[in-house]
């Protein structure tokens, strides 16, 4: 048994945050109904990031949306509210992304279903919060990043901000959404009530960076400042970074400066013998560390610095990862697929429990498939 299983959650939300909570959800056993506009359904089954698609979707919807209900209603149209009314009021947990205003419009607001079912964990991702002058921004991975630091913190020095090649503020949102849906059911496990759960973009994102931004807020406002050369981290000195060598990239964590000249033949580095000068003369120093590194292959690299235990890595590509044995060993891939539909291969829960890892074959479904069922199964009326 999964630990969710008999809760009933309804998705109400779209594109990426709100969905992959529930699916998140979903994969530890809860029950979601993904509620959908008639024949159109939520806009994600139309947004691409390739031009892959599968069965009439995108493969963007089939990854976040796997293993749901879809309920098929037109929210401005009274009979069918009532009936998602009727659902809310079984629900236990409730996920929305709009706009601030617009559930409370519809009539779905959280007083109005608390009402309906006050057990009910109501949980809500907003860009920016539901108050203050950015409330009406949109709420999008990139101008999150954007607004939050992060973009302006990536990258060298002399290079633009440079965006997360993932959409990190709504993943992060995600993943916050789901801790405090979790902590709202224990709650309501232990005193009975429901709970307003709320999250947004901006504030994800901003925690992601607490490290760095509490030493901002404790070093009198000081903007931290990237590295000329293989910046990783505004606050760590060198070698901390990615280096180009003769045939890729090797990554260097934190470690002995005068070590690493030891274990590579680098005779400069003993020079830097203060660590304070490993942040305060980092390019310096990561300049020799990237010259000398460029001149023979990251295998020959791993071969002097992995037997010693000192932290590095090959950069691999997806398809050099993927034919690894450590990731061969994870059997990290499962294939999915809807009801008399096309297979697609996606990746599993990453959560192991009691050491079973959770999977499942059922993929996302087609707009208003379970409409008809879900009526029937719980006597919705108009």
């Amino acid at each position: 048994m999964k630990p969710l299983e008999g809760l009933l959650v309804l998705d109400f939300s779209q594109f990426l945050a709100g969905p992959w909570a529930a699916t998140r959800l979903a994969d530890l056993g809860a029950r979601v109904i993904k509620i959908e506009r008639p024949e159109s359904g939520d806009i994600c089954r139309h947004l691409y990031i390739s031009n892959l698609e599968l069965d009439g979707d995108s493969t963007l919807f089939h990854s976040i949306n796997r293993n749901k209900e879809s309920y098929a209603a037109n929210l401005k149209d009274p009979d069918d509210l009532e009936r998602v009314r009727q659902l809310v009021a079984r629900a236990d947990v409730l996920i929305e992304n709009f706009r601030p205003g617009v559930m409370e419009r519809i009539g779905l607001d959280f007083e109005s279903c608390e009402a309906l079912n006050p057990r009910l964990v109501y949980a809500t991702v907003t860009g920016y919060g539901r108050q203050g002058p950015w409330a009406a921004k949109p709420g999008q991975d990139l101008l999150a990043q954007a607004l939050s630091g992060l973009a302006w913190l990536s990258g060298d020095a002399d290079q633009p901000p440079t965006p997360c090649g993932l959409a990190v503020a709504d993943l992060t949102a995600s993943a916050h959404l789901v801790q405090g849906i979790l902590a709202a059911l224990v709650r309501r496990g232990v005193k009975g009530c429901g709970a307003r759960v709320e999250v947004s973009l901006l504030e994800s994102v901003l925690d992601l960076q607490f490290e760095v931004t509490t030493t901002f807020l404790n070093d009198g406002g000081k903007q931290p400042e990237r590295s000329a050369l293989s910046n990783a981290h505004a606050y760590l000195g060198a070698p901390y970074g990615i280096y180009p060598t003769a045939d890729g990239h090797l990554a260097l964590a934190m470690g002995s400066i005068t070590r690493l000249g030891e274990l590579i033949g680098l005779p400069a580095l003993a020079a830097y013998t203060d660590a304070d000068e490993w942040f305060t003369k980092r390019d310096e120093i990561k300049r020799h560390i990237a010259d000398h590194l460029a001149s023979q292959p990251t295998s020959h690299w791993l071969g002097l610095l992995e037997p010693a235990d000192y932290w590095c890595a090959d950069v691999l590509t997806w398809d050099r990862l993927w034919r690894s044995e450590a990731f061969e060993s994870l059997d990290f891939v499962m294939e999915v697929a809807r009801e008399d539909g096309p297979t697609l291969r996606t990746t599993r829960c990453p959560i192991t429990i009691d050491g079973e890892p959770y999977r499942s074959s059922t993929g996302s479904p087609r707009v208003g498939q379970h409409t008809a069922r879900i009526d029937s199964e719980f006597s919705l009326q108009s």
